[in-house]
């Protein structure tokens, strides 16, 4: 399948991936193209205080566990779960930026006959690429064997999917599952 190569457009400058996420995937819910929704983390909190009856402020709270990934959902009947990261790096991607438990996780999503990939942003860039999991994964476990710690930025364009920006579907990164996933039944 030959990758898609577009310019970068720089009409999004300065909103952040996950405000352009969440509002793709708020367009996709209401035009009921999917359900994807971003997961909380889960959250135990400590200690609060309450200045007023009706206001409650959080004083300290500690993360009960690692999150996962950052969005999960359904689509056209396939289970569907991927990571959202930006980066202000303009020739690679560090993979410190994903954590072993989302790797893990990730490749179990895989295993299971889902959908997963993570979605990168170039900020200093302003280029947005879709990238399977199972490629980031190619480069995460590598890294332990005396790979690369990061993926260089040509071997996204070449190997991931170019987002370009659209005024309603933000990050339209199912038109990219539909091309990867369900080719044949379109």
């Amino acid at each position: 399948m030959q990758q898609n190569t577009a310019k970068p457009n720089f009409a999004n400058r300065g909103m952040s991936l996950e405000e352009d996420i969440n509002a793709t995937n708020i367009f996709y819910l209401s035009t009921n193209k999917a359900i994807v929704h971003k997961k909380p983390t889960p959250v135990q909190i400590v200690d609060v205080h309450y200045p007023k009856r009706s206001a409650a402020v959080i004083k300290e709270g500690y993360f009960k566990q690692a999150s996962t990934t950052d969005y999960n959902g359904i689509y056209r009947g396939k289970y569907i779960d991927f990571e959202a990261k930006e980066t202000k790096h303009t020739t690679r991607f560090p993979l410190k930026n994903i954590h072993e438990h989302q790797a893990e996780h990730m490749k179990q999503i895989i295993e299971h006959g889902g959908i997963a990939f993570v979605i990168i942003r170039f900020s200093s860039l302003d280029a947005t690429y879709f990238l399977e999991a199972d490629k980031l994964l190619d480069y995460w476990y590598a890294q332990d064997n005396g790979g690369r710690k990061s993926i260089p930025f040509q071997d996204i364009e070449s190997k991931g999917f170019y987002i370009p920006f659209h005024f309603q579907a933000r990050v339209d990164y199912l038109n990219i599952i539909d091309r990867l996933y369900f080719r044949s039944e379109d």
